[in-house]
């Protein structure tokens, strides 16, 4: 039987909630809602570490971010270099090995700035970006069109196998999702593929979008959980059209790809994942952005179909670290031992298996500005930030905050009954109901070697 290609596009900070067929966010995205319709569909798909580099190093190895040293975004300057190390095993390297043609086309953020590296790369790299040359820190992906991190979506730049910068000049997902569909008209049909397509929009700037996806949109429905004061905002009420009018824009072009899969006759044989790296709270609780443990933050889209997927919903819990598993299981390929996630082929297929209670949630400190303090006192960051625990119903969270004069706070949300997470539980660590928790907790820590100060820095609880 010939091997199945494996298609996965994911977007950079897109929430679950911003697209039309969950009915929540007034959002356009009809070919998206179709493909939902064809898919299975993952209602609580959860990023265990609500921010880019993490989640994309959890997406790529099966290993909570900790684990492989993505504790934090992508840096150098810090006692430790934080990358995706060369020697971690990824979906690319196993996909390689197994006989498969391996691309990736878009934001990687998985490599050390090269900013940092030198102060005139020949590269052209600014800020957080960075050419990746060909070799070992391509984890695996031959064919390659990408940038580290940068956010020009207007006036994007990317490299192949050179320092020489590319620089289309017109919005980023148009041009990846050009090259995506040159990848498949011109790939060696004589093997299996598995290309990944990661999109910027709708992250910030969100401005940065066509005009003609903004004018879509008049009066957009807020959701209950966003303050009055922003209610009146006009900036803020014009920013949520533009982050509305990117993932329109990203329906438009997930379509081309879509058509293409079926105008040659590709559907049949192509596992294809539709998800993100995490949400954005887009002012729920006052708050722009990630990083936090609150829902439109951590809770990502994942649709996937295939032949063999049966269509529908689950509730199932799916963190970062299942994506990995879950896409080797369904091709037929042997699972590395130091994966950390779980196969959720099972549930995919509508069969039983032993679903997981709990998912993990982390966020360390980790720009330079936050981390001195700490090194200042003798104290390491790591223990800092919050860790939390999200169940079906609920979502627990110990918060270290991210200085250390900072008093720990323990937060408990009952998402269902409470779906805006307006009304939390304030908890001492004595409290009875962190017990069950604390016990998650505890476990996932002694798994991952996380040295988060379970009682905080000054054991009060």
């Amino acid at each position: 039987m010939a091997k199945k290609n494996l298609l996965y596009i994911f977007a950079d900070q897109w929430r679950k909630i911003a697209v039309g067929i969950e009915g929540q966010d007034k959002i356009i995205t009809p070919n998206m809602d179709r493909f939902a319709t064809e898919s299975k569909v993952f209602d609580n798909a959860i990023s265990t570490y609500p921010l880019c580099s993490p989640h994309r190093a959890a997406l790529m190895t099966g290993k909570y971010p900790y684990s492989c040293g993505m504790w934090t975004n992508c840096k150098i300057g810090l006692d430790e270099t934080v990358m995706l190390k060369p020697q971690e095993e990824t979906i690319g390297k196993t996909l390689k090995r197994n006989g498969y043609e391996t691309a990736y086309i878009g934001k990687w953020h998985l490599d050390a700035s090269e900013l940092n590296f030198n102060k005139n790369p020949e590269s052209g790299a600014i800020n957080w970006d960075a050419f990746t040359p060909e070799g070992e820190r391509r984890q695996g992906f031959d064919y390659w069109f990408s940038y580290g991190a940068m956010d020009k979506h207007l006036n994007p730049h990317y490299w192949r196998n050179t320092p020489m910068k590319i620089e289309p000049g017109k919005w980023s997902p148009e041009v990846e999702t050009d090259v995506a569909l040159d990848y498949l008209e011109n790939r060696d049909k004589s093997k299996p593929f598995c290309m990944f397509v990661s999109w910027n929009p709708p992250h910030p700037p969100y401005d940065k979008v066509p005009e003609k996806y903004v004018e879509m949109y008049d009066d957009i429905p807020l959701r209950e959980n966003v303050p009055k004061e922003m209610r009146e905002d006009k900036e803020y009420l014009r920013t949520i059209k533009e982050y509305f009018a990117a993932v329109t824009g990203l329906d438009e072009n997930f379509k081309r790809i879509l058509d293409y899969l079926k105008e040659n006759n590709l559907e049949e044989d192509t596992i294809v994942v539709l998800s993100a790296d995490h949400g954005d709270m887009m002012g729920s609780q006052g708050i722009y952005g990630k990083n936090i443990w609150y829902e439109e933050s951590i809770n990502i889209p994942f649709m996937i179909r295939g032949e063999g997927i049966e269509p529908g919903r689950t509730d199932c819990l799916f963190s970062s670290i299942d994506h990995m598993p879950t896409l080797l299981d369904l091709l037929e390929v042997d699972i590395p031992a130091a994966v950390q996630g779980q196969s959720f082929k099972d549930i995919i297929e509508d069969k039983k298996m032993d679903e997981p209670d709990t998912v993990f949630l982390s966020m360390i400190p980790g720009m330079p500005e936050l981390i001195e303090p700490y090194r200042k006192r003798g104290l390491n960051n790591k223990s800092f930030g919050w860790r939390g625990i999200r169940t079906k119903k609920h979502t627990y969270v110990i918060d270290n905050g991210t200085h250390p004069d900072e008093k720990q706070k323990r937060y408990l949300y009952d998402n269902e009954n409470d779906p805006y997470q307006l009304n939390p539980v304030i908890l001492s660590s004595t409290d009875e109901r962190c017990k069950k928790y604390d016990e998650y907790l505890k476990g996932y820590l002694k798994e991952i070697k996380d040295p988060f100060l379970m009682k905080g820095l000054d054991n009060n609880g």
